[in-house]
């Protein structure tokens, strides 16, 4: 094939094959550290068409960048390469109608997440996902970097939330797996293979989506408490204590706060007292029978007591918990409006978290004194955004970014955590991966990538660096 472009161009026409000054919003991820430009940009209009794209490319050896709303924090979604094309699913964003007896519903992969919130909301059902970037994060980039959200707690990662897929593969060919049903133990779990792929085993084009009756009612409440180990024995005690009814569970540092007040108008603080940590709570119940504000309520007042709360308030209306949700929402914003930062995913179990953070805190002051910290994030299941700020006056971290991200991998790693829990690797992390994770776990990636992609056109780059190369090991005698 002597012009691939101009083959796609034609199969696609202008509205589907962007190129040019056209494809330039398509060239860099979020923060602006990733991306070439495009030889183009494929927007098909169906599976059918991925799948001819994918096809074209595979034979003319052209690389393929499954795109979605582009809010990855690790560069895993723009070319890197020169000659390859990005493929958005923008174009494909039709959602079905939903099935209430088998609480599912088929969308394709191009949905913006916040269009199937409002798309469910008259149907009385919900899709439990909940992030800062659902405005414009699209169902398809969901499931490739397998999102959690802040309501991972009780419902799940992406792949707890996903019943079944479509994939175009790698040579074009089409996996239909969509079965709308939670038990289907017929061979490999192959829907969860591609949760977290970060599209380099093939192309999501729909998804079969779990879907939970919507709340009518809710108890939030927003607490200051004086460190994190205070935090992590009120949240222990509230598991017990909300059981199933306990849907967010989130905290955020003093520090984090204060940028938020400072660079974000309209927002405020409510509380009288301020601590070193902050964290939001949220019940909900599609029941009325149940007494959440009673549950909750019982659950304050036993950790003043204690002495873990230091000031609370509960939401008295929708306004007031939207507020409250906002304060934590915006701690990414009020950090980038800073200046420069880092960025670190962790996970670690959650009777840890305290000690990760102590402990993460001595290893960055120890490396760069005067850097400002900023953890927050998901209580509940373990997840801290571990964030960075430079020290106050300087503007940047004096080439110390990747020593740091280092310490806090090997950090999370040791306390049998993880240093990528909800972003994926992208391009980002494969150092820190290769590092931090046994060449047998490697090697087994490396073999699943070059089984599906043994050409290596599928988002070449991310994940694994060099799936054809050198094994690291022979398993069971097969070097």
């Amino acid at each position: 094939m002597t012009d691939p472009a101009a083959a796609l161009a034609q199969m696609l026409g202008p509205k589907g094959w962007l190129s040019g000054e056209e494809a330039e919003p398509y060239r860099q991820d979020w923060l602006k550290r990733y991306g070439i430009a495009p030889l183009g940009v494929a927007r098909p209009i169906s599976t059918a068409q991925v799948a001819e794209i994918v096809t074209l490319c595979c034979d003319a050896g052209m690389n393929v960048v499954p795109q979605g709303g582009n809010t990855g924090l690790c560069g895993g979604a723009v070319v890197e390469r020169a000659g390859g094309i990005i493929l958005s699913l923008s174009r494909m964003a039709a959602i079905g109608e939903p099935d209430a007896a088998s609480g599912s519903v088929v969308v394709d992969a191009g949905v913006i997440l916040s269009a199937l919130h409002d798309a469910l909301a008259p149907h009385g059902l919900v899709f439990p996902m909940h992030l800062g970037a659902e405005g414009s994060a699209r169902i398809g980039g969901l499931i490739g970097t397998n999102a959690g959200g802040s309501h991972a707690l009780r419902h799940g990662m992406m792949q707890n939330l996903v019943l079944g897929l479509e994939v175009v593969l790698p040579d074009g060919s089409i996996w239909n797996g969509l079965r709308a049903v939670q038990k289907d133990n017929a061979g490999y779990q192959l829907r969860k293979l591609f949760c977290g792929a970060e599209g380099t085993l093939g192309v999501v084009t729909r998804a079969v989506l779990k879907l939970s009756p919507a709340p009518k009612q809710r108890a939030t409440a927003l607490l200051t408490l004086g460190d994190s180990a205070a935090a992590v024995a009120f949240g222990t005690y509230l598991r017990g204590e909300a059981g199933e009814f306990l849907t967010g569970l989130e905290f955020f540092c003093d520090f984090g706060l204060s940028l938020a007040l400072k660079h974000l108008p309209g927002l405020s603080f409510p509380l009288e007292s301020r601590g070193d940590v902050h964290v939001l709570v949220e019940l909900t119940s599609s029941s009325t029978r149940v007494q959440l504000d009673d549950i909750l309520a019982s659950a304050l007042e036993w950790g003043m007591e204690r002495g873990l709360i230091l000031d609370g308030a509960l939401a008295m209306s929708d306004a007031q918990r939207a507020h409250f949700w906002r304060l934590r929402e915006e701690q990414p914003e009020g950090q980038r409006l800073e200046g420069e930062q880092l960025k670190h995913d962790i996970s670690v179990p959650v009777g840890r978290i305290a000690e990760f953070i102590d402990k993460g805190q001595a290893l960055c002051q120890g490396i760069l004194p005067g850097v400002r910290i900023n953890p927050f994030g998901h209580l509940g299941d373990g997840n801290i955004h571990y964030n960075l700020s430079p020290p106050q006056g300087e503007a940047d971290f004096a080439g110390k970014a990747p020593e740091i991200a280092q310490a806090l991998a090997a950090l999370a790693t040791e306390m049998a955590g993880s240093f990528a829990a909800e972003h994926g690797l992208g391009r980002a992390k494969i150092v820190l991966a290769d590092r931090n994770r046994s060449p047998v776990e490697r090697d087994l990636m490396a073999r699943l990538k070059h089984a599906l992609d043994p050409l290596n056109t599928m988002n070449p780059g991310v994940i694994i660096a060099n799936p054809s190369g050198k094994k690291n090991f022979p398993m069971n005698g097969i070097s």
